[in-house]
C-alpha cells in the first residue's frame, strides 16, 4: 500500500506544478480569484470523477478482469513516463522548463482576453488533473484504498500550493525528470505485478516481486539512457 501511495504523491507533484504554472500565468493576467475559481471548478469535477470510479469500478464482479484492465493502462502510462524520462535523460529531448512553459503562456494573445484566460486555467488544471485521477482510481481500486490515495493526492496538492504561494513564480526547481523515471519504473512495475497476476502468473515471492520488479525498471531505464546518450556526452561526463 505504502508503494502506491508514494507513487500517487509523486505523480500528482509532477502534475500539479505544470498545472500550477498555467494557473499562475492567468492569475496575472486576469487576477488570482478567478484563476483559482477556473482551478477550483476543475478540481471539483475531478473530484466528482473520483467518487464516480471509485464507485463504479468494483461493481464488475470478475476482479480479474478488473485488475488485468487496470494493470494494462499503469504499463501504458509507466511506459509513457519512462520513455520520456529516459529520452530526456539521455539528451535526445530537451528537459521541461516550467519558466519557459510560463513565458509561453503569458505570451499567447488570448491570455489576456477573460473568458478564454478562465478557460486555459480551468482546461489546464483538468487535463494536467485527470492523469491523477486516472492513477489515484486504477491504485486505489486495485489496493482497496481509494480514499488514502485521493488523500495522497490532495497532500501534493497542498504542498506544491504552498511552495507556489512563497515562490510567486514557476516552480523550476521541482526535479521533474527525476521523478518521472522513479515514478514511470514503479508504476510499470504494478502494472506488470497486476497484469500477469490477472492471467494466472504466481509470482514466486509474492508481493515482495514488486521490489525486483522496480529495481529492473530503474536500472533497465539506466542502461538505455547510457546506451543512447551521445557519445560526446559521455566524454564531457567523464
Amino acid at each position: 500500500m505504502m508503494g502506491a501511495l508514494i507513487a500517487t504523491f509523486l505523480t500528482a507533484t509532477v502534475e500539479w506544478v505544470e498545472a500550477y504554472t498555467i494557473v499562475l500565468a492567468v492569475a496575472l493576467s486576469i487576477g488570482w480569484r478567478r484563476a483559482l475559481g477556473a482551478a477550483g471548478a476543475a478540481l471539483l469535477f475531478l473530484a466528482v470523477l473520483t467518487s464516480i470510479g471509485s464507485f463504479v469500478l468494483p461493481l464488475i464482479h470478475n476482479l480479474t478482469i478488473l485488475q488485468f484492465v487496470v494493470g494494462v493502462f499503469l504499463i501504458l502510462f509507466g511506459v509513457r513516463w519512462l520513455g520520456k524520462a529516459v529520452a530526456r535523460g539521455a539528451g535526445l529531448k530537451k528537459l521541461h522548463d516550467e519558466d519557459a512553459e510560463f513565458a509561453g503562456l503569458q505570451a499567447r494573445a488570448d491570455i489576456h482576453e477573460t473568458r478564454a484566460a478562465w478557460w486555459i486555467a480551468f482546461n489546464g488544471m483538468l487535463l494536467e488533473g485527470l492523469e491523477v485521477w486516472l492513477i489515484v482510481v486504477a491504485l486505489g481500486v486495485q489496493t482497496h484504498h481509494t480514499l488514502a490515495a485521493g488523500g495522497a493526492a490532495i497532500a501534493a496538492l497542498i504542498v506544491v500550493c504552498a511552495a507556489g504561494a512563497l515562490a510567486r513564480r514557476p516552480l523550476s526547481k521541482v526535479p521533474e525528470n527525476t521523478i518521472k523515471f522513479t515514478v514511470g519504473s514503479g508504476i510499470l512495475s504494478f502494472g506488470t505485478f497486476w497484469m500477469l497476476q490477472a492471467l494466472g502468473y504466481d509470482w514466486p515471492l509474492g508481493d515482495a516481486s514488486l521490489v525486483a520488479l522496480f529495481a529492473f525498471y530503474v536500472l533497465g531505464g539506466l542502461g538505455l539512457i547510457r546506451l543512447y546518450t551521445p557519445k560526446a556526452l559521455k566524454a564531457e561526463i567523464r
